[in-house]
């Protein structure tokens, strides 16, 4: 983990590169757009959302990765389970991809047992195979705070009836083990929330450790809810500098505006 802001991406004109934004579990690309895209807009970087594919979750992530990939340079960037493919991704396409945002890493590694994601998604998907959605949707918005419980009844109402098999998908993912984390060779952003029982704040100290290029943001489940634009705000953020070539693009954007 480095504390200074340094150079942090390749000699790249300001712009020439795509943000993929990847949501988490049992999320949609509404939340991943709200959650990065005004951040790419104010700065003048292309960004794609991802809408996931609930039969393929992962294999959907990774295609549209390959599909920006093909049109030029790519930071990826993903919440929960998307930070994990983000990483994964990077790691894989080496010429193409210049950076990750990894917003609320959720587990280190493919021992889950401890992994409170893991648990959720598979208590989650069970109960949705043996009641159905309008019980289990229910109960969630009973029990989560209004801005969640109004982004998963969208999600999940879009995401039905496939919504368990991308559940369980999710429950026997292997996340990005200690060696693949030290494996990163591009800049890299951590942003967690300090008060979120589901993504520990300690997983996101983990991967910050482990990735040799990395900053870590911490931020509230209530500042997430205000505003989830904070993620790419902070996502952007290196040590308060930002990445250079993305603040300058988005200088001449303001200027010419």
């Amino acid at each position: 983990m480095r504390a200074d802001s340094g150079p942090v991406w390749s000699a790249l004109p300001g712009g020439s590169f795509t943000v993929v934004g990847m949501p988490g579990t049992g999320s949609d690309a509404d939340f991943a757009r709200r959650a990065f895209g005004p951040a790419c807009a104010a700065r003048g970087v292309a960004f794609v959302a991802v809408e996931p594919d609930p039969r393929a979750v992962v294999a959907s992530y990774r295609a549209a990765l390959d599909a920006a990939a093909r049109t030029g340079p790519v930071l990826a960037a993903g919440i929960s389970l998307g930070a994990a493919v983000a990483v994964e991704w990077v790691i894989d396409n080496p010429d193409t991809a210049v950076g990750v945002i990894a917003a609320l890493p959720a587990w280190t590694g493919a021992d889950t047992a401890g992994c409170p994601a893991t648990l959720s998604a598979a208590v989650t998907a069970a109960a949705l195979r043996a009641e159905g959605l309008d019980p289990v949707l229910a109960r969630m918005r009973a029990g989560s705070p209004a801005w969640l419980a109004e982004a998963l009844t969208q999600s999940w109402t879009a995401l039905w009836p496939d919504l368990p098999a991308a559940l369980e998908e999710v429950a026997g993912y292997a996340w990005p083990s200690p060696e693949t984390l030290a494996a990163l060779r591009v800049p890299a952003t951590v942003v967690t929330a300090v008060d979120d029982p589901v993504h520990p704040h300690t997983v996101a100290g983990d991967w910050a450790a482990r990735i040799p290029d990395c900053v870590v943001h911490r931020i509230t489940l209530a500042e997430l809810g205000s505003d989830p634009s904070v993620l790419g705000e902070r996502g952007f953020s290196r040590s308060g500098s930002g990445y250079p070539q993305v603040e300058e693009a988005g200088k001449r954007k303001r200027a010419s505006a």
